[in-house]
Order: structure tokens, then sequence, then C-alpha cells
């Protein structure tokens, strides 16, 4: 049987934690093909329906991705065309970043449409120094559609994405870390995510959730909205395990001597 596009595998940390590797290794450009596609909304899926403490997105071989098969495009009505978009939003995009838990993707090499469209809806992004990301669809007459723009540009500005979705070229990493869209680079970008991901899955899990709750009220309703949500999402934290340890952890033994087990 040959080996998935993509796969997850559960690890635990030195502490414990459950932390959830998913990789992309589908032939040298990773290009994402309707096999690629179900092998990653099944893989979400089951993280959806079992989240870990932490999830690391990475790829084997020399580039992250190339982008997408453009045989997939072929012969669309625009319902279908529709349905498509609609379909990997609502599978792989607003499932990745509605995880309870922190998410990281690592470019190391070229990461383009799909694969950078999938970064952007992931907490984190770190980069090698000789990755590279862009949105071109612009070549087969498309606009990047599984939430890429609207995800660039509340990263990097509006006039950034624009220029980036338009011109349809590819942007090193040090002009997107830059920018604000790549959080880091790292000349061994594979062991920095790593060991970031480990770090964030050892942490107060559902602090680390009730952040990205907040963020996500600020994202679609602004400062207001967020304030709004903060003290219920916030106020529970108080009921939380992790919570009552790590103040009587802070009491007896100061600062940063909590140990946590996401509950």
């Amino acid at each position: 049987m040959p080996n998935e596009p993509t796969t997850v595998v559960r690890s635990a940390t030195p502490s414990g934690a459950e932390l959830a590797t998913l990789t992309f290794d589908h032939g040298p450009l990773n290009l994402f093909d309707q096999a690629m596609f179900d092998s990653l909304i099944a893989n979400v899926a089951e993280l959806v329906a079992n989240p870990p403490r932490a999830v690391l997105l990475r790829a084997e071989g020399k580039v992250n991705s190339a982008g997408v098969d453009v045989h997939l495009f072929q012969g669309l009505t625009e319902q279908q065309g529709a349905d498509l978009w609609r379909t990997l939003l609502t599978q792989i995009i607003a499932p990745i970043e509605a995880l309870p838990c922190p998410v990281v993707f690592s470019a190391h090499g070229l990461t383009l449409t799909a694969a950078f469209e999938i970064a952007l809806a992931c907490d984190v992004i770190l980069a090698g120094p000789r990755a590279k990301f862009g949105l071109v669809e612009t070549v087969v007459g498309l606009t990047p559609s599984m939430g890429g723009p609207q995800r660039l540009a509340e990263r990097a500005g509006s006039g950034r994405a624009r220029e980036l979705v338009m011109t349809g070229d590819v942007y090193d990493a040090a002009t997107m870390a830059a920018w604000g869209v790549v959080n880091a680079v790292h000349d061994d970008v594979d062991t920095a995510a790593r060991a970031l991901a480990a770090r964030l899955a050892d942490g107060p899990t559902k602090a680390h959730a009730a952040t990205k709750e907040i963020i996500a009220a600020w994202r679609t309703g602004g400062v207001g909205h967020a304030d709004g949500v903060t003290p219920d999402v916030s106020g529970a934290l108080f009921a939380t395990e992790d919570l009552k340890g790590a103040v009587a952890s802070f009491r007896e033994n100061g600062p940063g001597k909590a140990t946590y087990q996401g509950r």
C-alpha cells in the first residue's frame, strides 16, 4: 500500500504532553492534488476529534509544497469551484484555526499557494533562511481562495496582501519576517519548530485555547467584541487544575516553576 500523502504522528514531550506532528510527504513537489487534500482533511478531522496539546505542521523533501496540481481546476463549473473552496475552507482552514491548542507551521523551503494558505491558518509560522512564499494563483487566472488574502492582510496589512497576490511574486523568508507574516527565521527551522511545539505543548493548554478564542473574537468583531467575551472565556480558567497549580507554585517557589497537565 502506498504511503499516504499526509500523516499524523503523536508523540510525548519529556514532560508527557501529547504533541501531534502532521507531515506533508507527497512526491518531490508535495503538490496538492485530490489525494493530498483528502488525506489532509482526514488528518485534520482526527486532530479535531482528539486534540493534542500542540500541533506541528511540516513537510518532507526539498520543498514544503510547489502548490496545487492545476489538473484539479480543469473543467470545473462556477458551482463546482465554489463548492471546492467551501470544502477546503470548512474542512481544513477553519478546523485548524479552531483547534484548542497551539499550531506551529515549519517552512524549510518553497511554500506556495495552498501550503502558504494553510500556514496562515496556523498560530505561529517559522521559516528557514531558504524558505520562499507565494500566492501565485494569478498564473492560472485565479485568486487564492483558501483564506490566504484575508489572513495575509491581517498579518501584513491590506496593501502588502494586494501586492503579493496581484503580482504573483515569490518572497523570501527575511521579507516575510519583516512584514510580520513569519514569526521568526531559523537556520535549522525543523529543530526550532519541534522545540517550540514541544514547549507550547508543555504549557497551560486551556489558557492557550482561551487566547485563541479571544483573538478569534477580535478578528470577527474588533476590540469591543473581544472585550465582551474575555471575562467569561478567561474567567473559566479559574476552574482549571493548571491555573490552581500554577498559582500555588508561584506562591511557594516563584515564577517559572509550574508544570501543566492541560487540565
